[in-house]
């Protein structure tokens, strides 16, 4: 699987070098890092929730997941500071483009309908957020076992400096952009 990482050596870095015109290699957008989080309000009520859901992340990522706390209290939602209601983890490195190539490869082309992820979810400053419905779409997740259809963000942090060169090198990964 660690392929993206060769791709990314060997071709990537030269397709984006000619569309763009860098004068040094260090100058080539990759990728920073990956944060995959998973906003879990129920937790509110039932603590046994939040288990499930890090079980379910550190399954998907390799990878041992932090678990977020509430900044506010908001009654309403019954809400107070510093109750745990997520998780997040943050992968790099390896761990980043092997998770990056089981989402393009395996969990995407699951998805139900698939047309292609929206190329307009760029923050302007070349990083990308892919929301996903289901994490049933990835093959480490049991039908079985799960009790509770959850969705997660999605963040690919990567060094460009513009949307475009951040969707360039998505796109020379692979990412299927709705044409």
């Amino acid at each position: 699987m660690g392929s993206l990482k060769q791709a990314y050596k060997n071709e990537v870095i030269a397709k984006l070098v000619d569309q763009f015109g860098y004068t040094s290699v260090m100058e080539v957008p990759k990728i920073d890092k990956i944060v995959i989080n998973m906003g879990i309000g129920d937790a509110v009520q039932n603590s046994k929730v939040l288990d499930d859901a890090v079980e379910e992340l550190a399954a998907l990522t390799g990878q041992k997941p932090q678990v977020t706390k509430a900044k506010k209290a908001i009654s309403n939602f019954k809400l107070r500071e510093g109750m745990p209601i997520g998780a997040k983890v943050t992968l790099r490195g390896d761990k980043m483009y092997f998770f990056l190539e089981k989402l393009i490869k395996v969990a995407l082309p699951r998805v139900r309908d698939f047309r292609g992820v929206s190329s307009e979810a760029f923050d302007g400053r070349g990083n990308y957020t892919l929301g996903v419905k289901e994490q049933i779409i990835f093959p480490e997740i049991s039908l079985d076992k799960v009790k509770k259809i959850r969705g997660m963000d999605i963040v690919v942090v990567t060094t460009a400096k513009s949307d475009d060169e951040g969707r360039a090198l998505l796109s020379a990964f692979g990412m299927p952009f709705k044409k």
